[in-house]
């Protein structure tokens, strides 16, 4: 069997941590780290009463699985629905769709993130307002 580019096993220190003002997110999965073609995997950590500005993806869809903390929801589909999350909520965004979340508790809302087809997780390492932690080292608030 041909070697296979990427890494098959991932631990949180061997990618780099994206550093945001309301946040980290580790991208575990994506074609840099894994050579994924067909998704990316991240955790993302948003920081009590911060939260992801209304957005979206174009092209394509995301996934969010909330692993631990509280927040709120909203998918413009047919005008803004916010909806409460909490840990073990699954929330589908259809490509193009606008959305946001903001945690709405005391602690870290932690979700995985999944975007198909890959590509939005490399145009935030490029936003004015990401900071990049190189593997290994922990992220620090400035």
């Amino acid at each position: 069997m041909a070697d296979l580019p990427g890494l098959r096993f991932v631990r949180p220190s061997d990618v780099e941590t994206m550093v945001f003002d309301w946040g980290t997110i580790k991208w575990m999965s994506e074609p840099r780290v894994t050579a994924a073609q067909r998704f990316t995997m991240g955790v993302v950590l948003l920081e009590p009463g911060k939260g992801h500005e209304r957005h979206n993806h174009p092209g394509c869809e995301e996934i969010l699985y909330v692993v631990s903390g509280q927040g709120n929801q909203m998918i413009d589909v047919e005008g803004e629905r916010w909806q409460p999350i909490a840990a073990g909520d699954m929330v589908h965004i259809p490509a193009d769709i606008f959305h946001a979340t903001i945690n709405t508790g005391w602690e870290p809302l932690k979700m995985i993130a999944v975007y198909s087809p890959p590509g939005p997780e490399a145009i935030l390492r490029t936003l004015p307002g990401c900071r990049l932690v190189p593997p290994g080292e922990p992220p620090r608030r400035s």
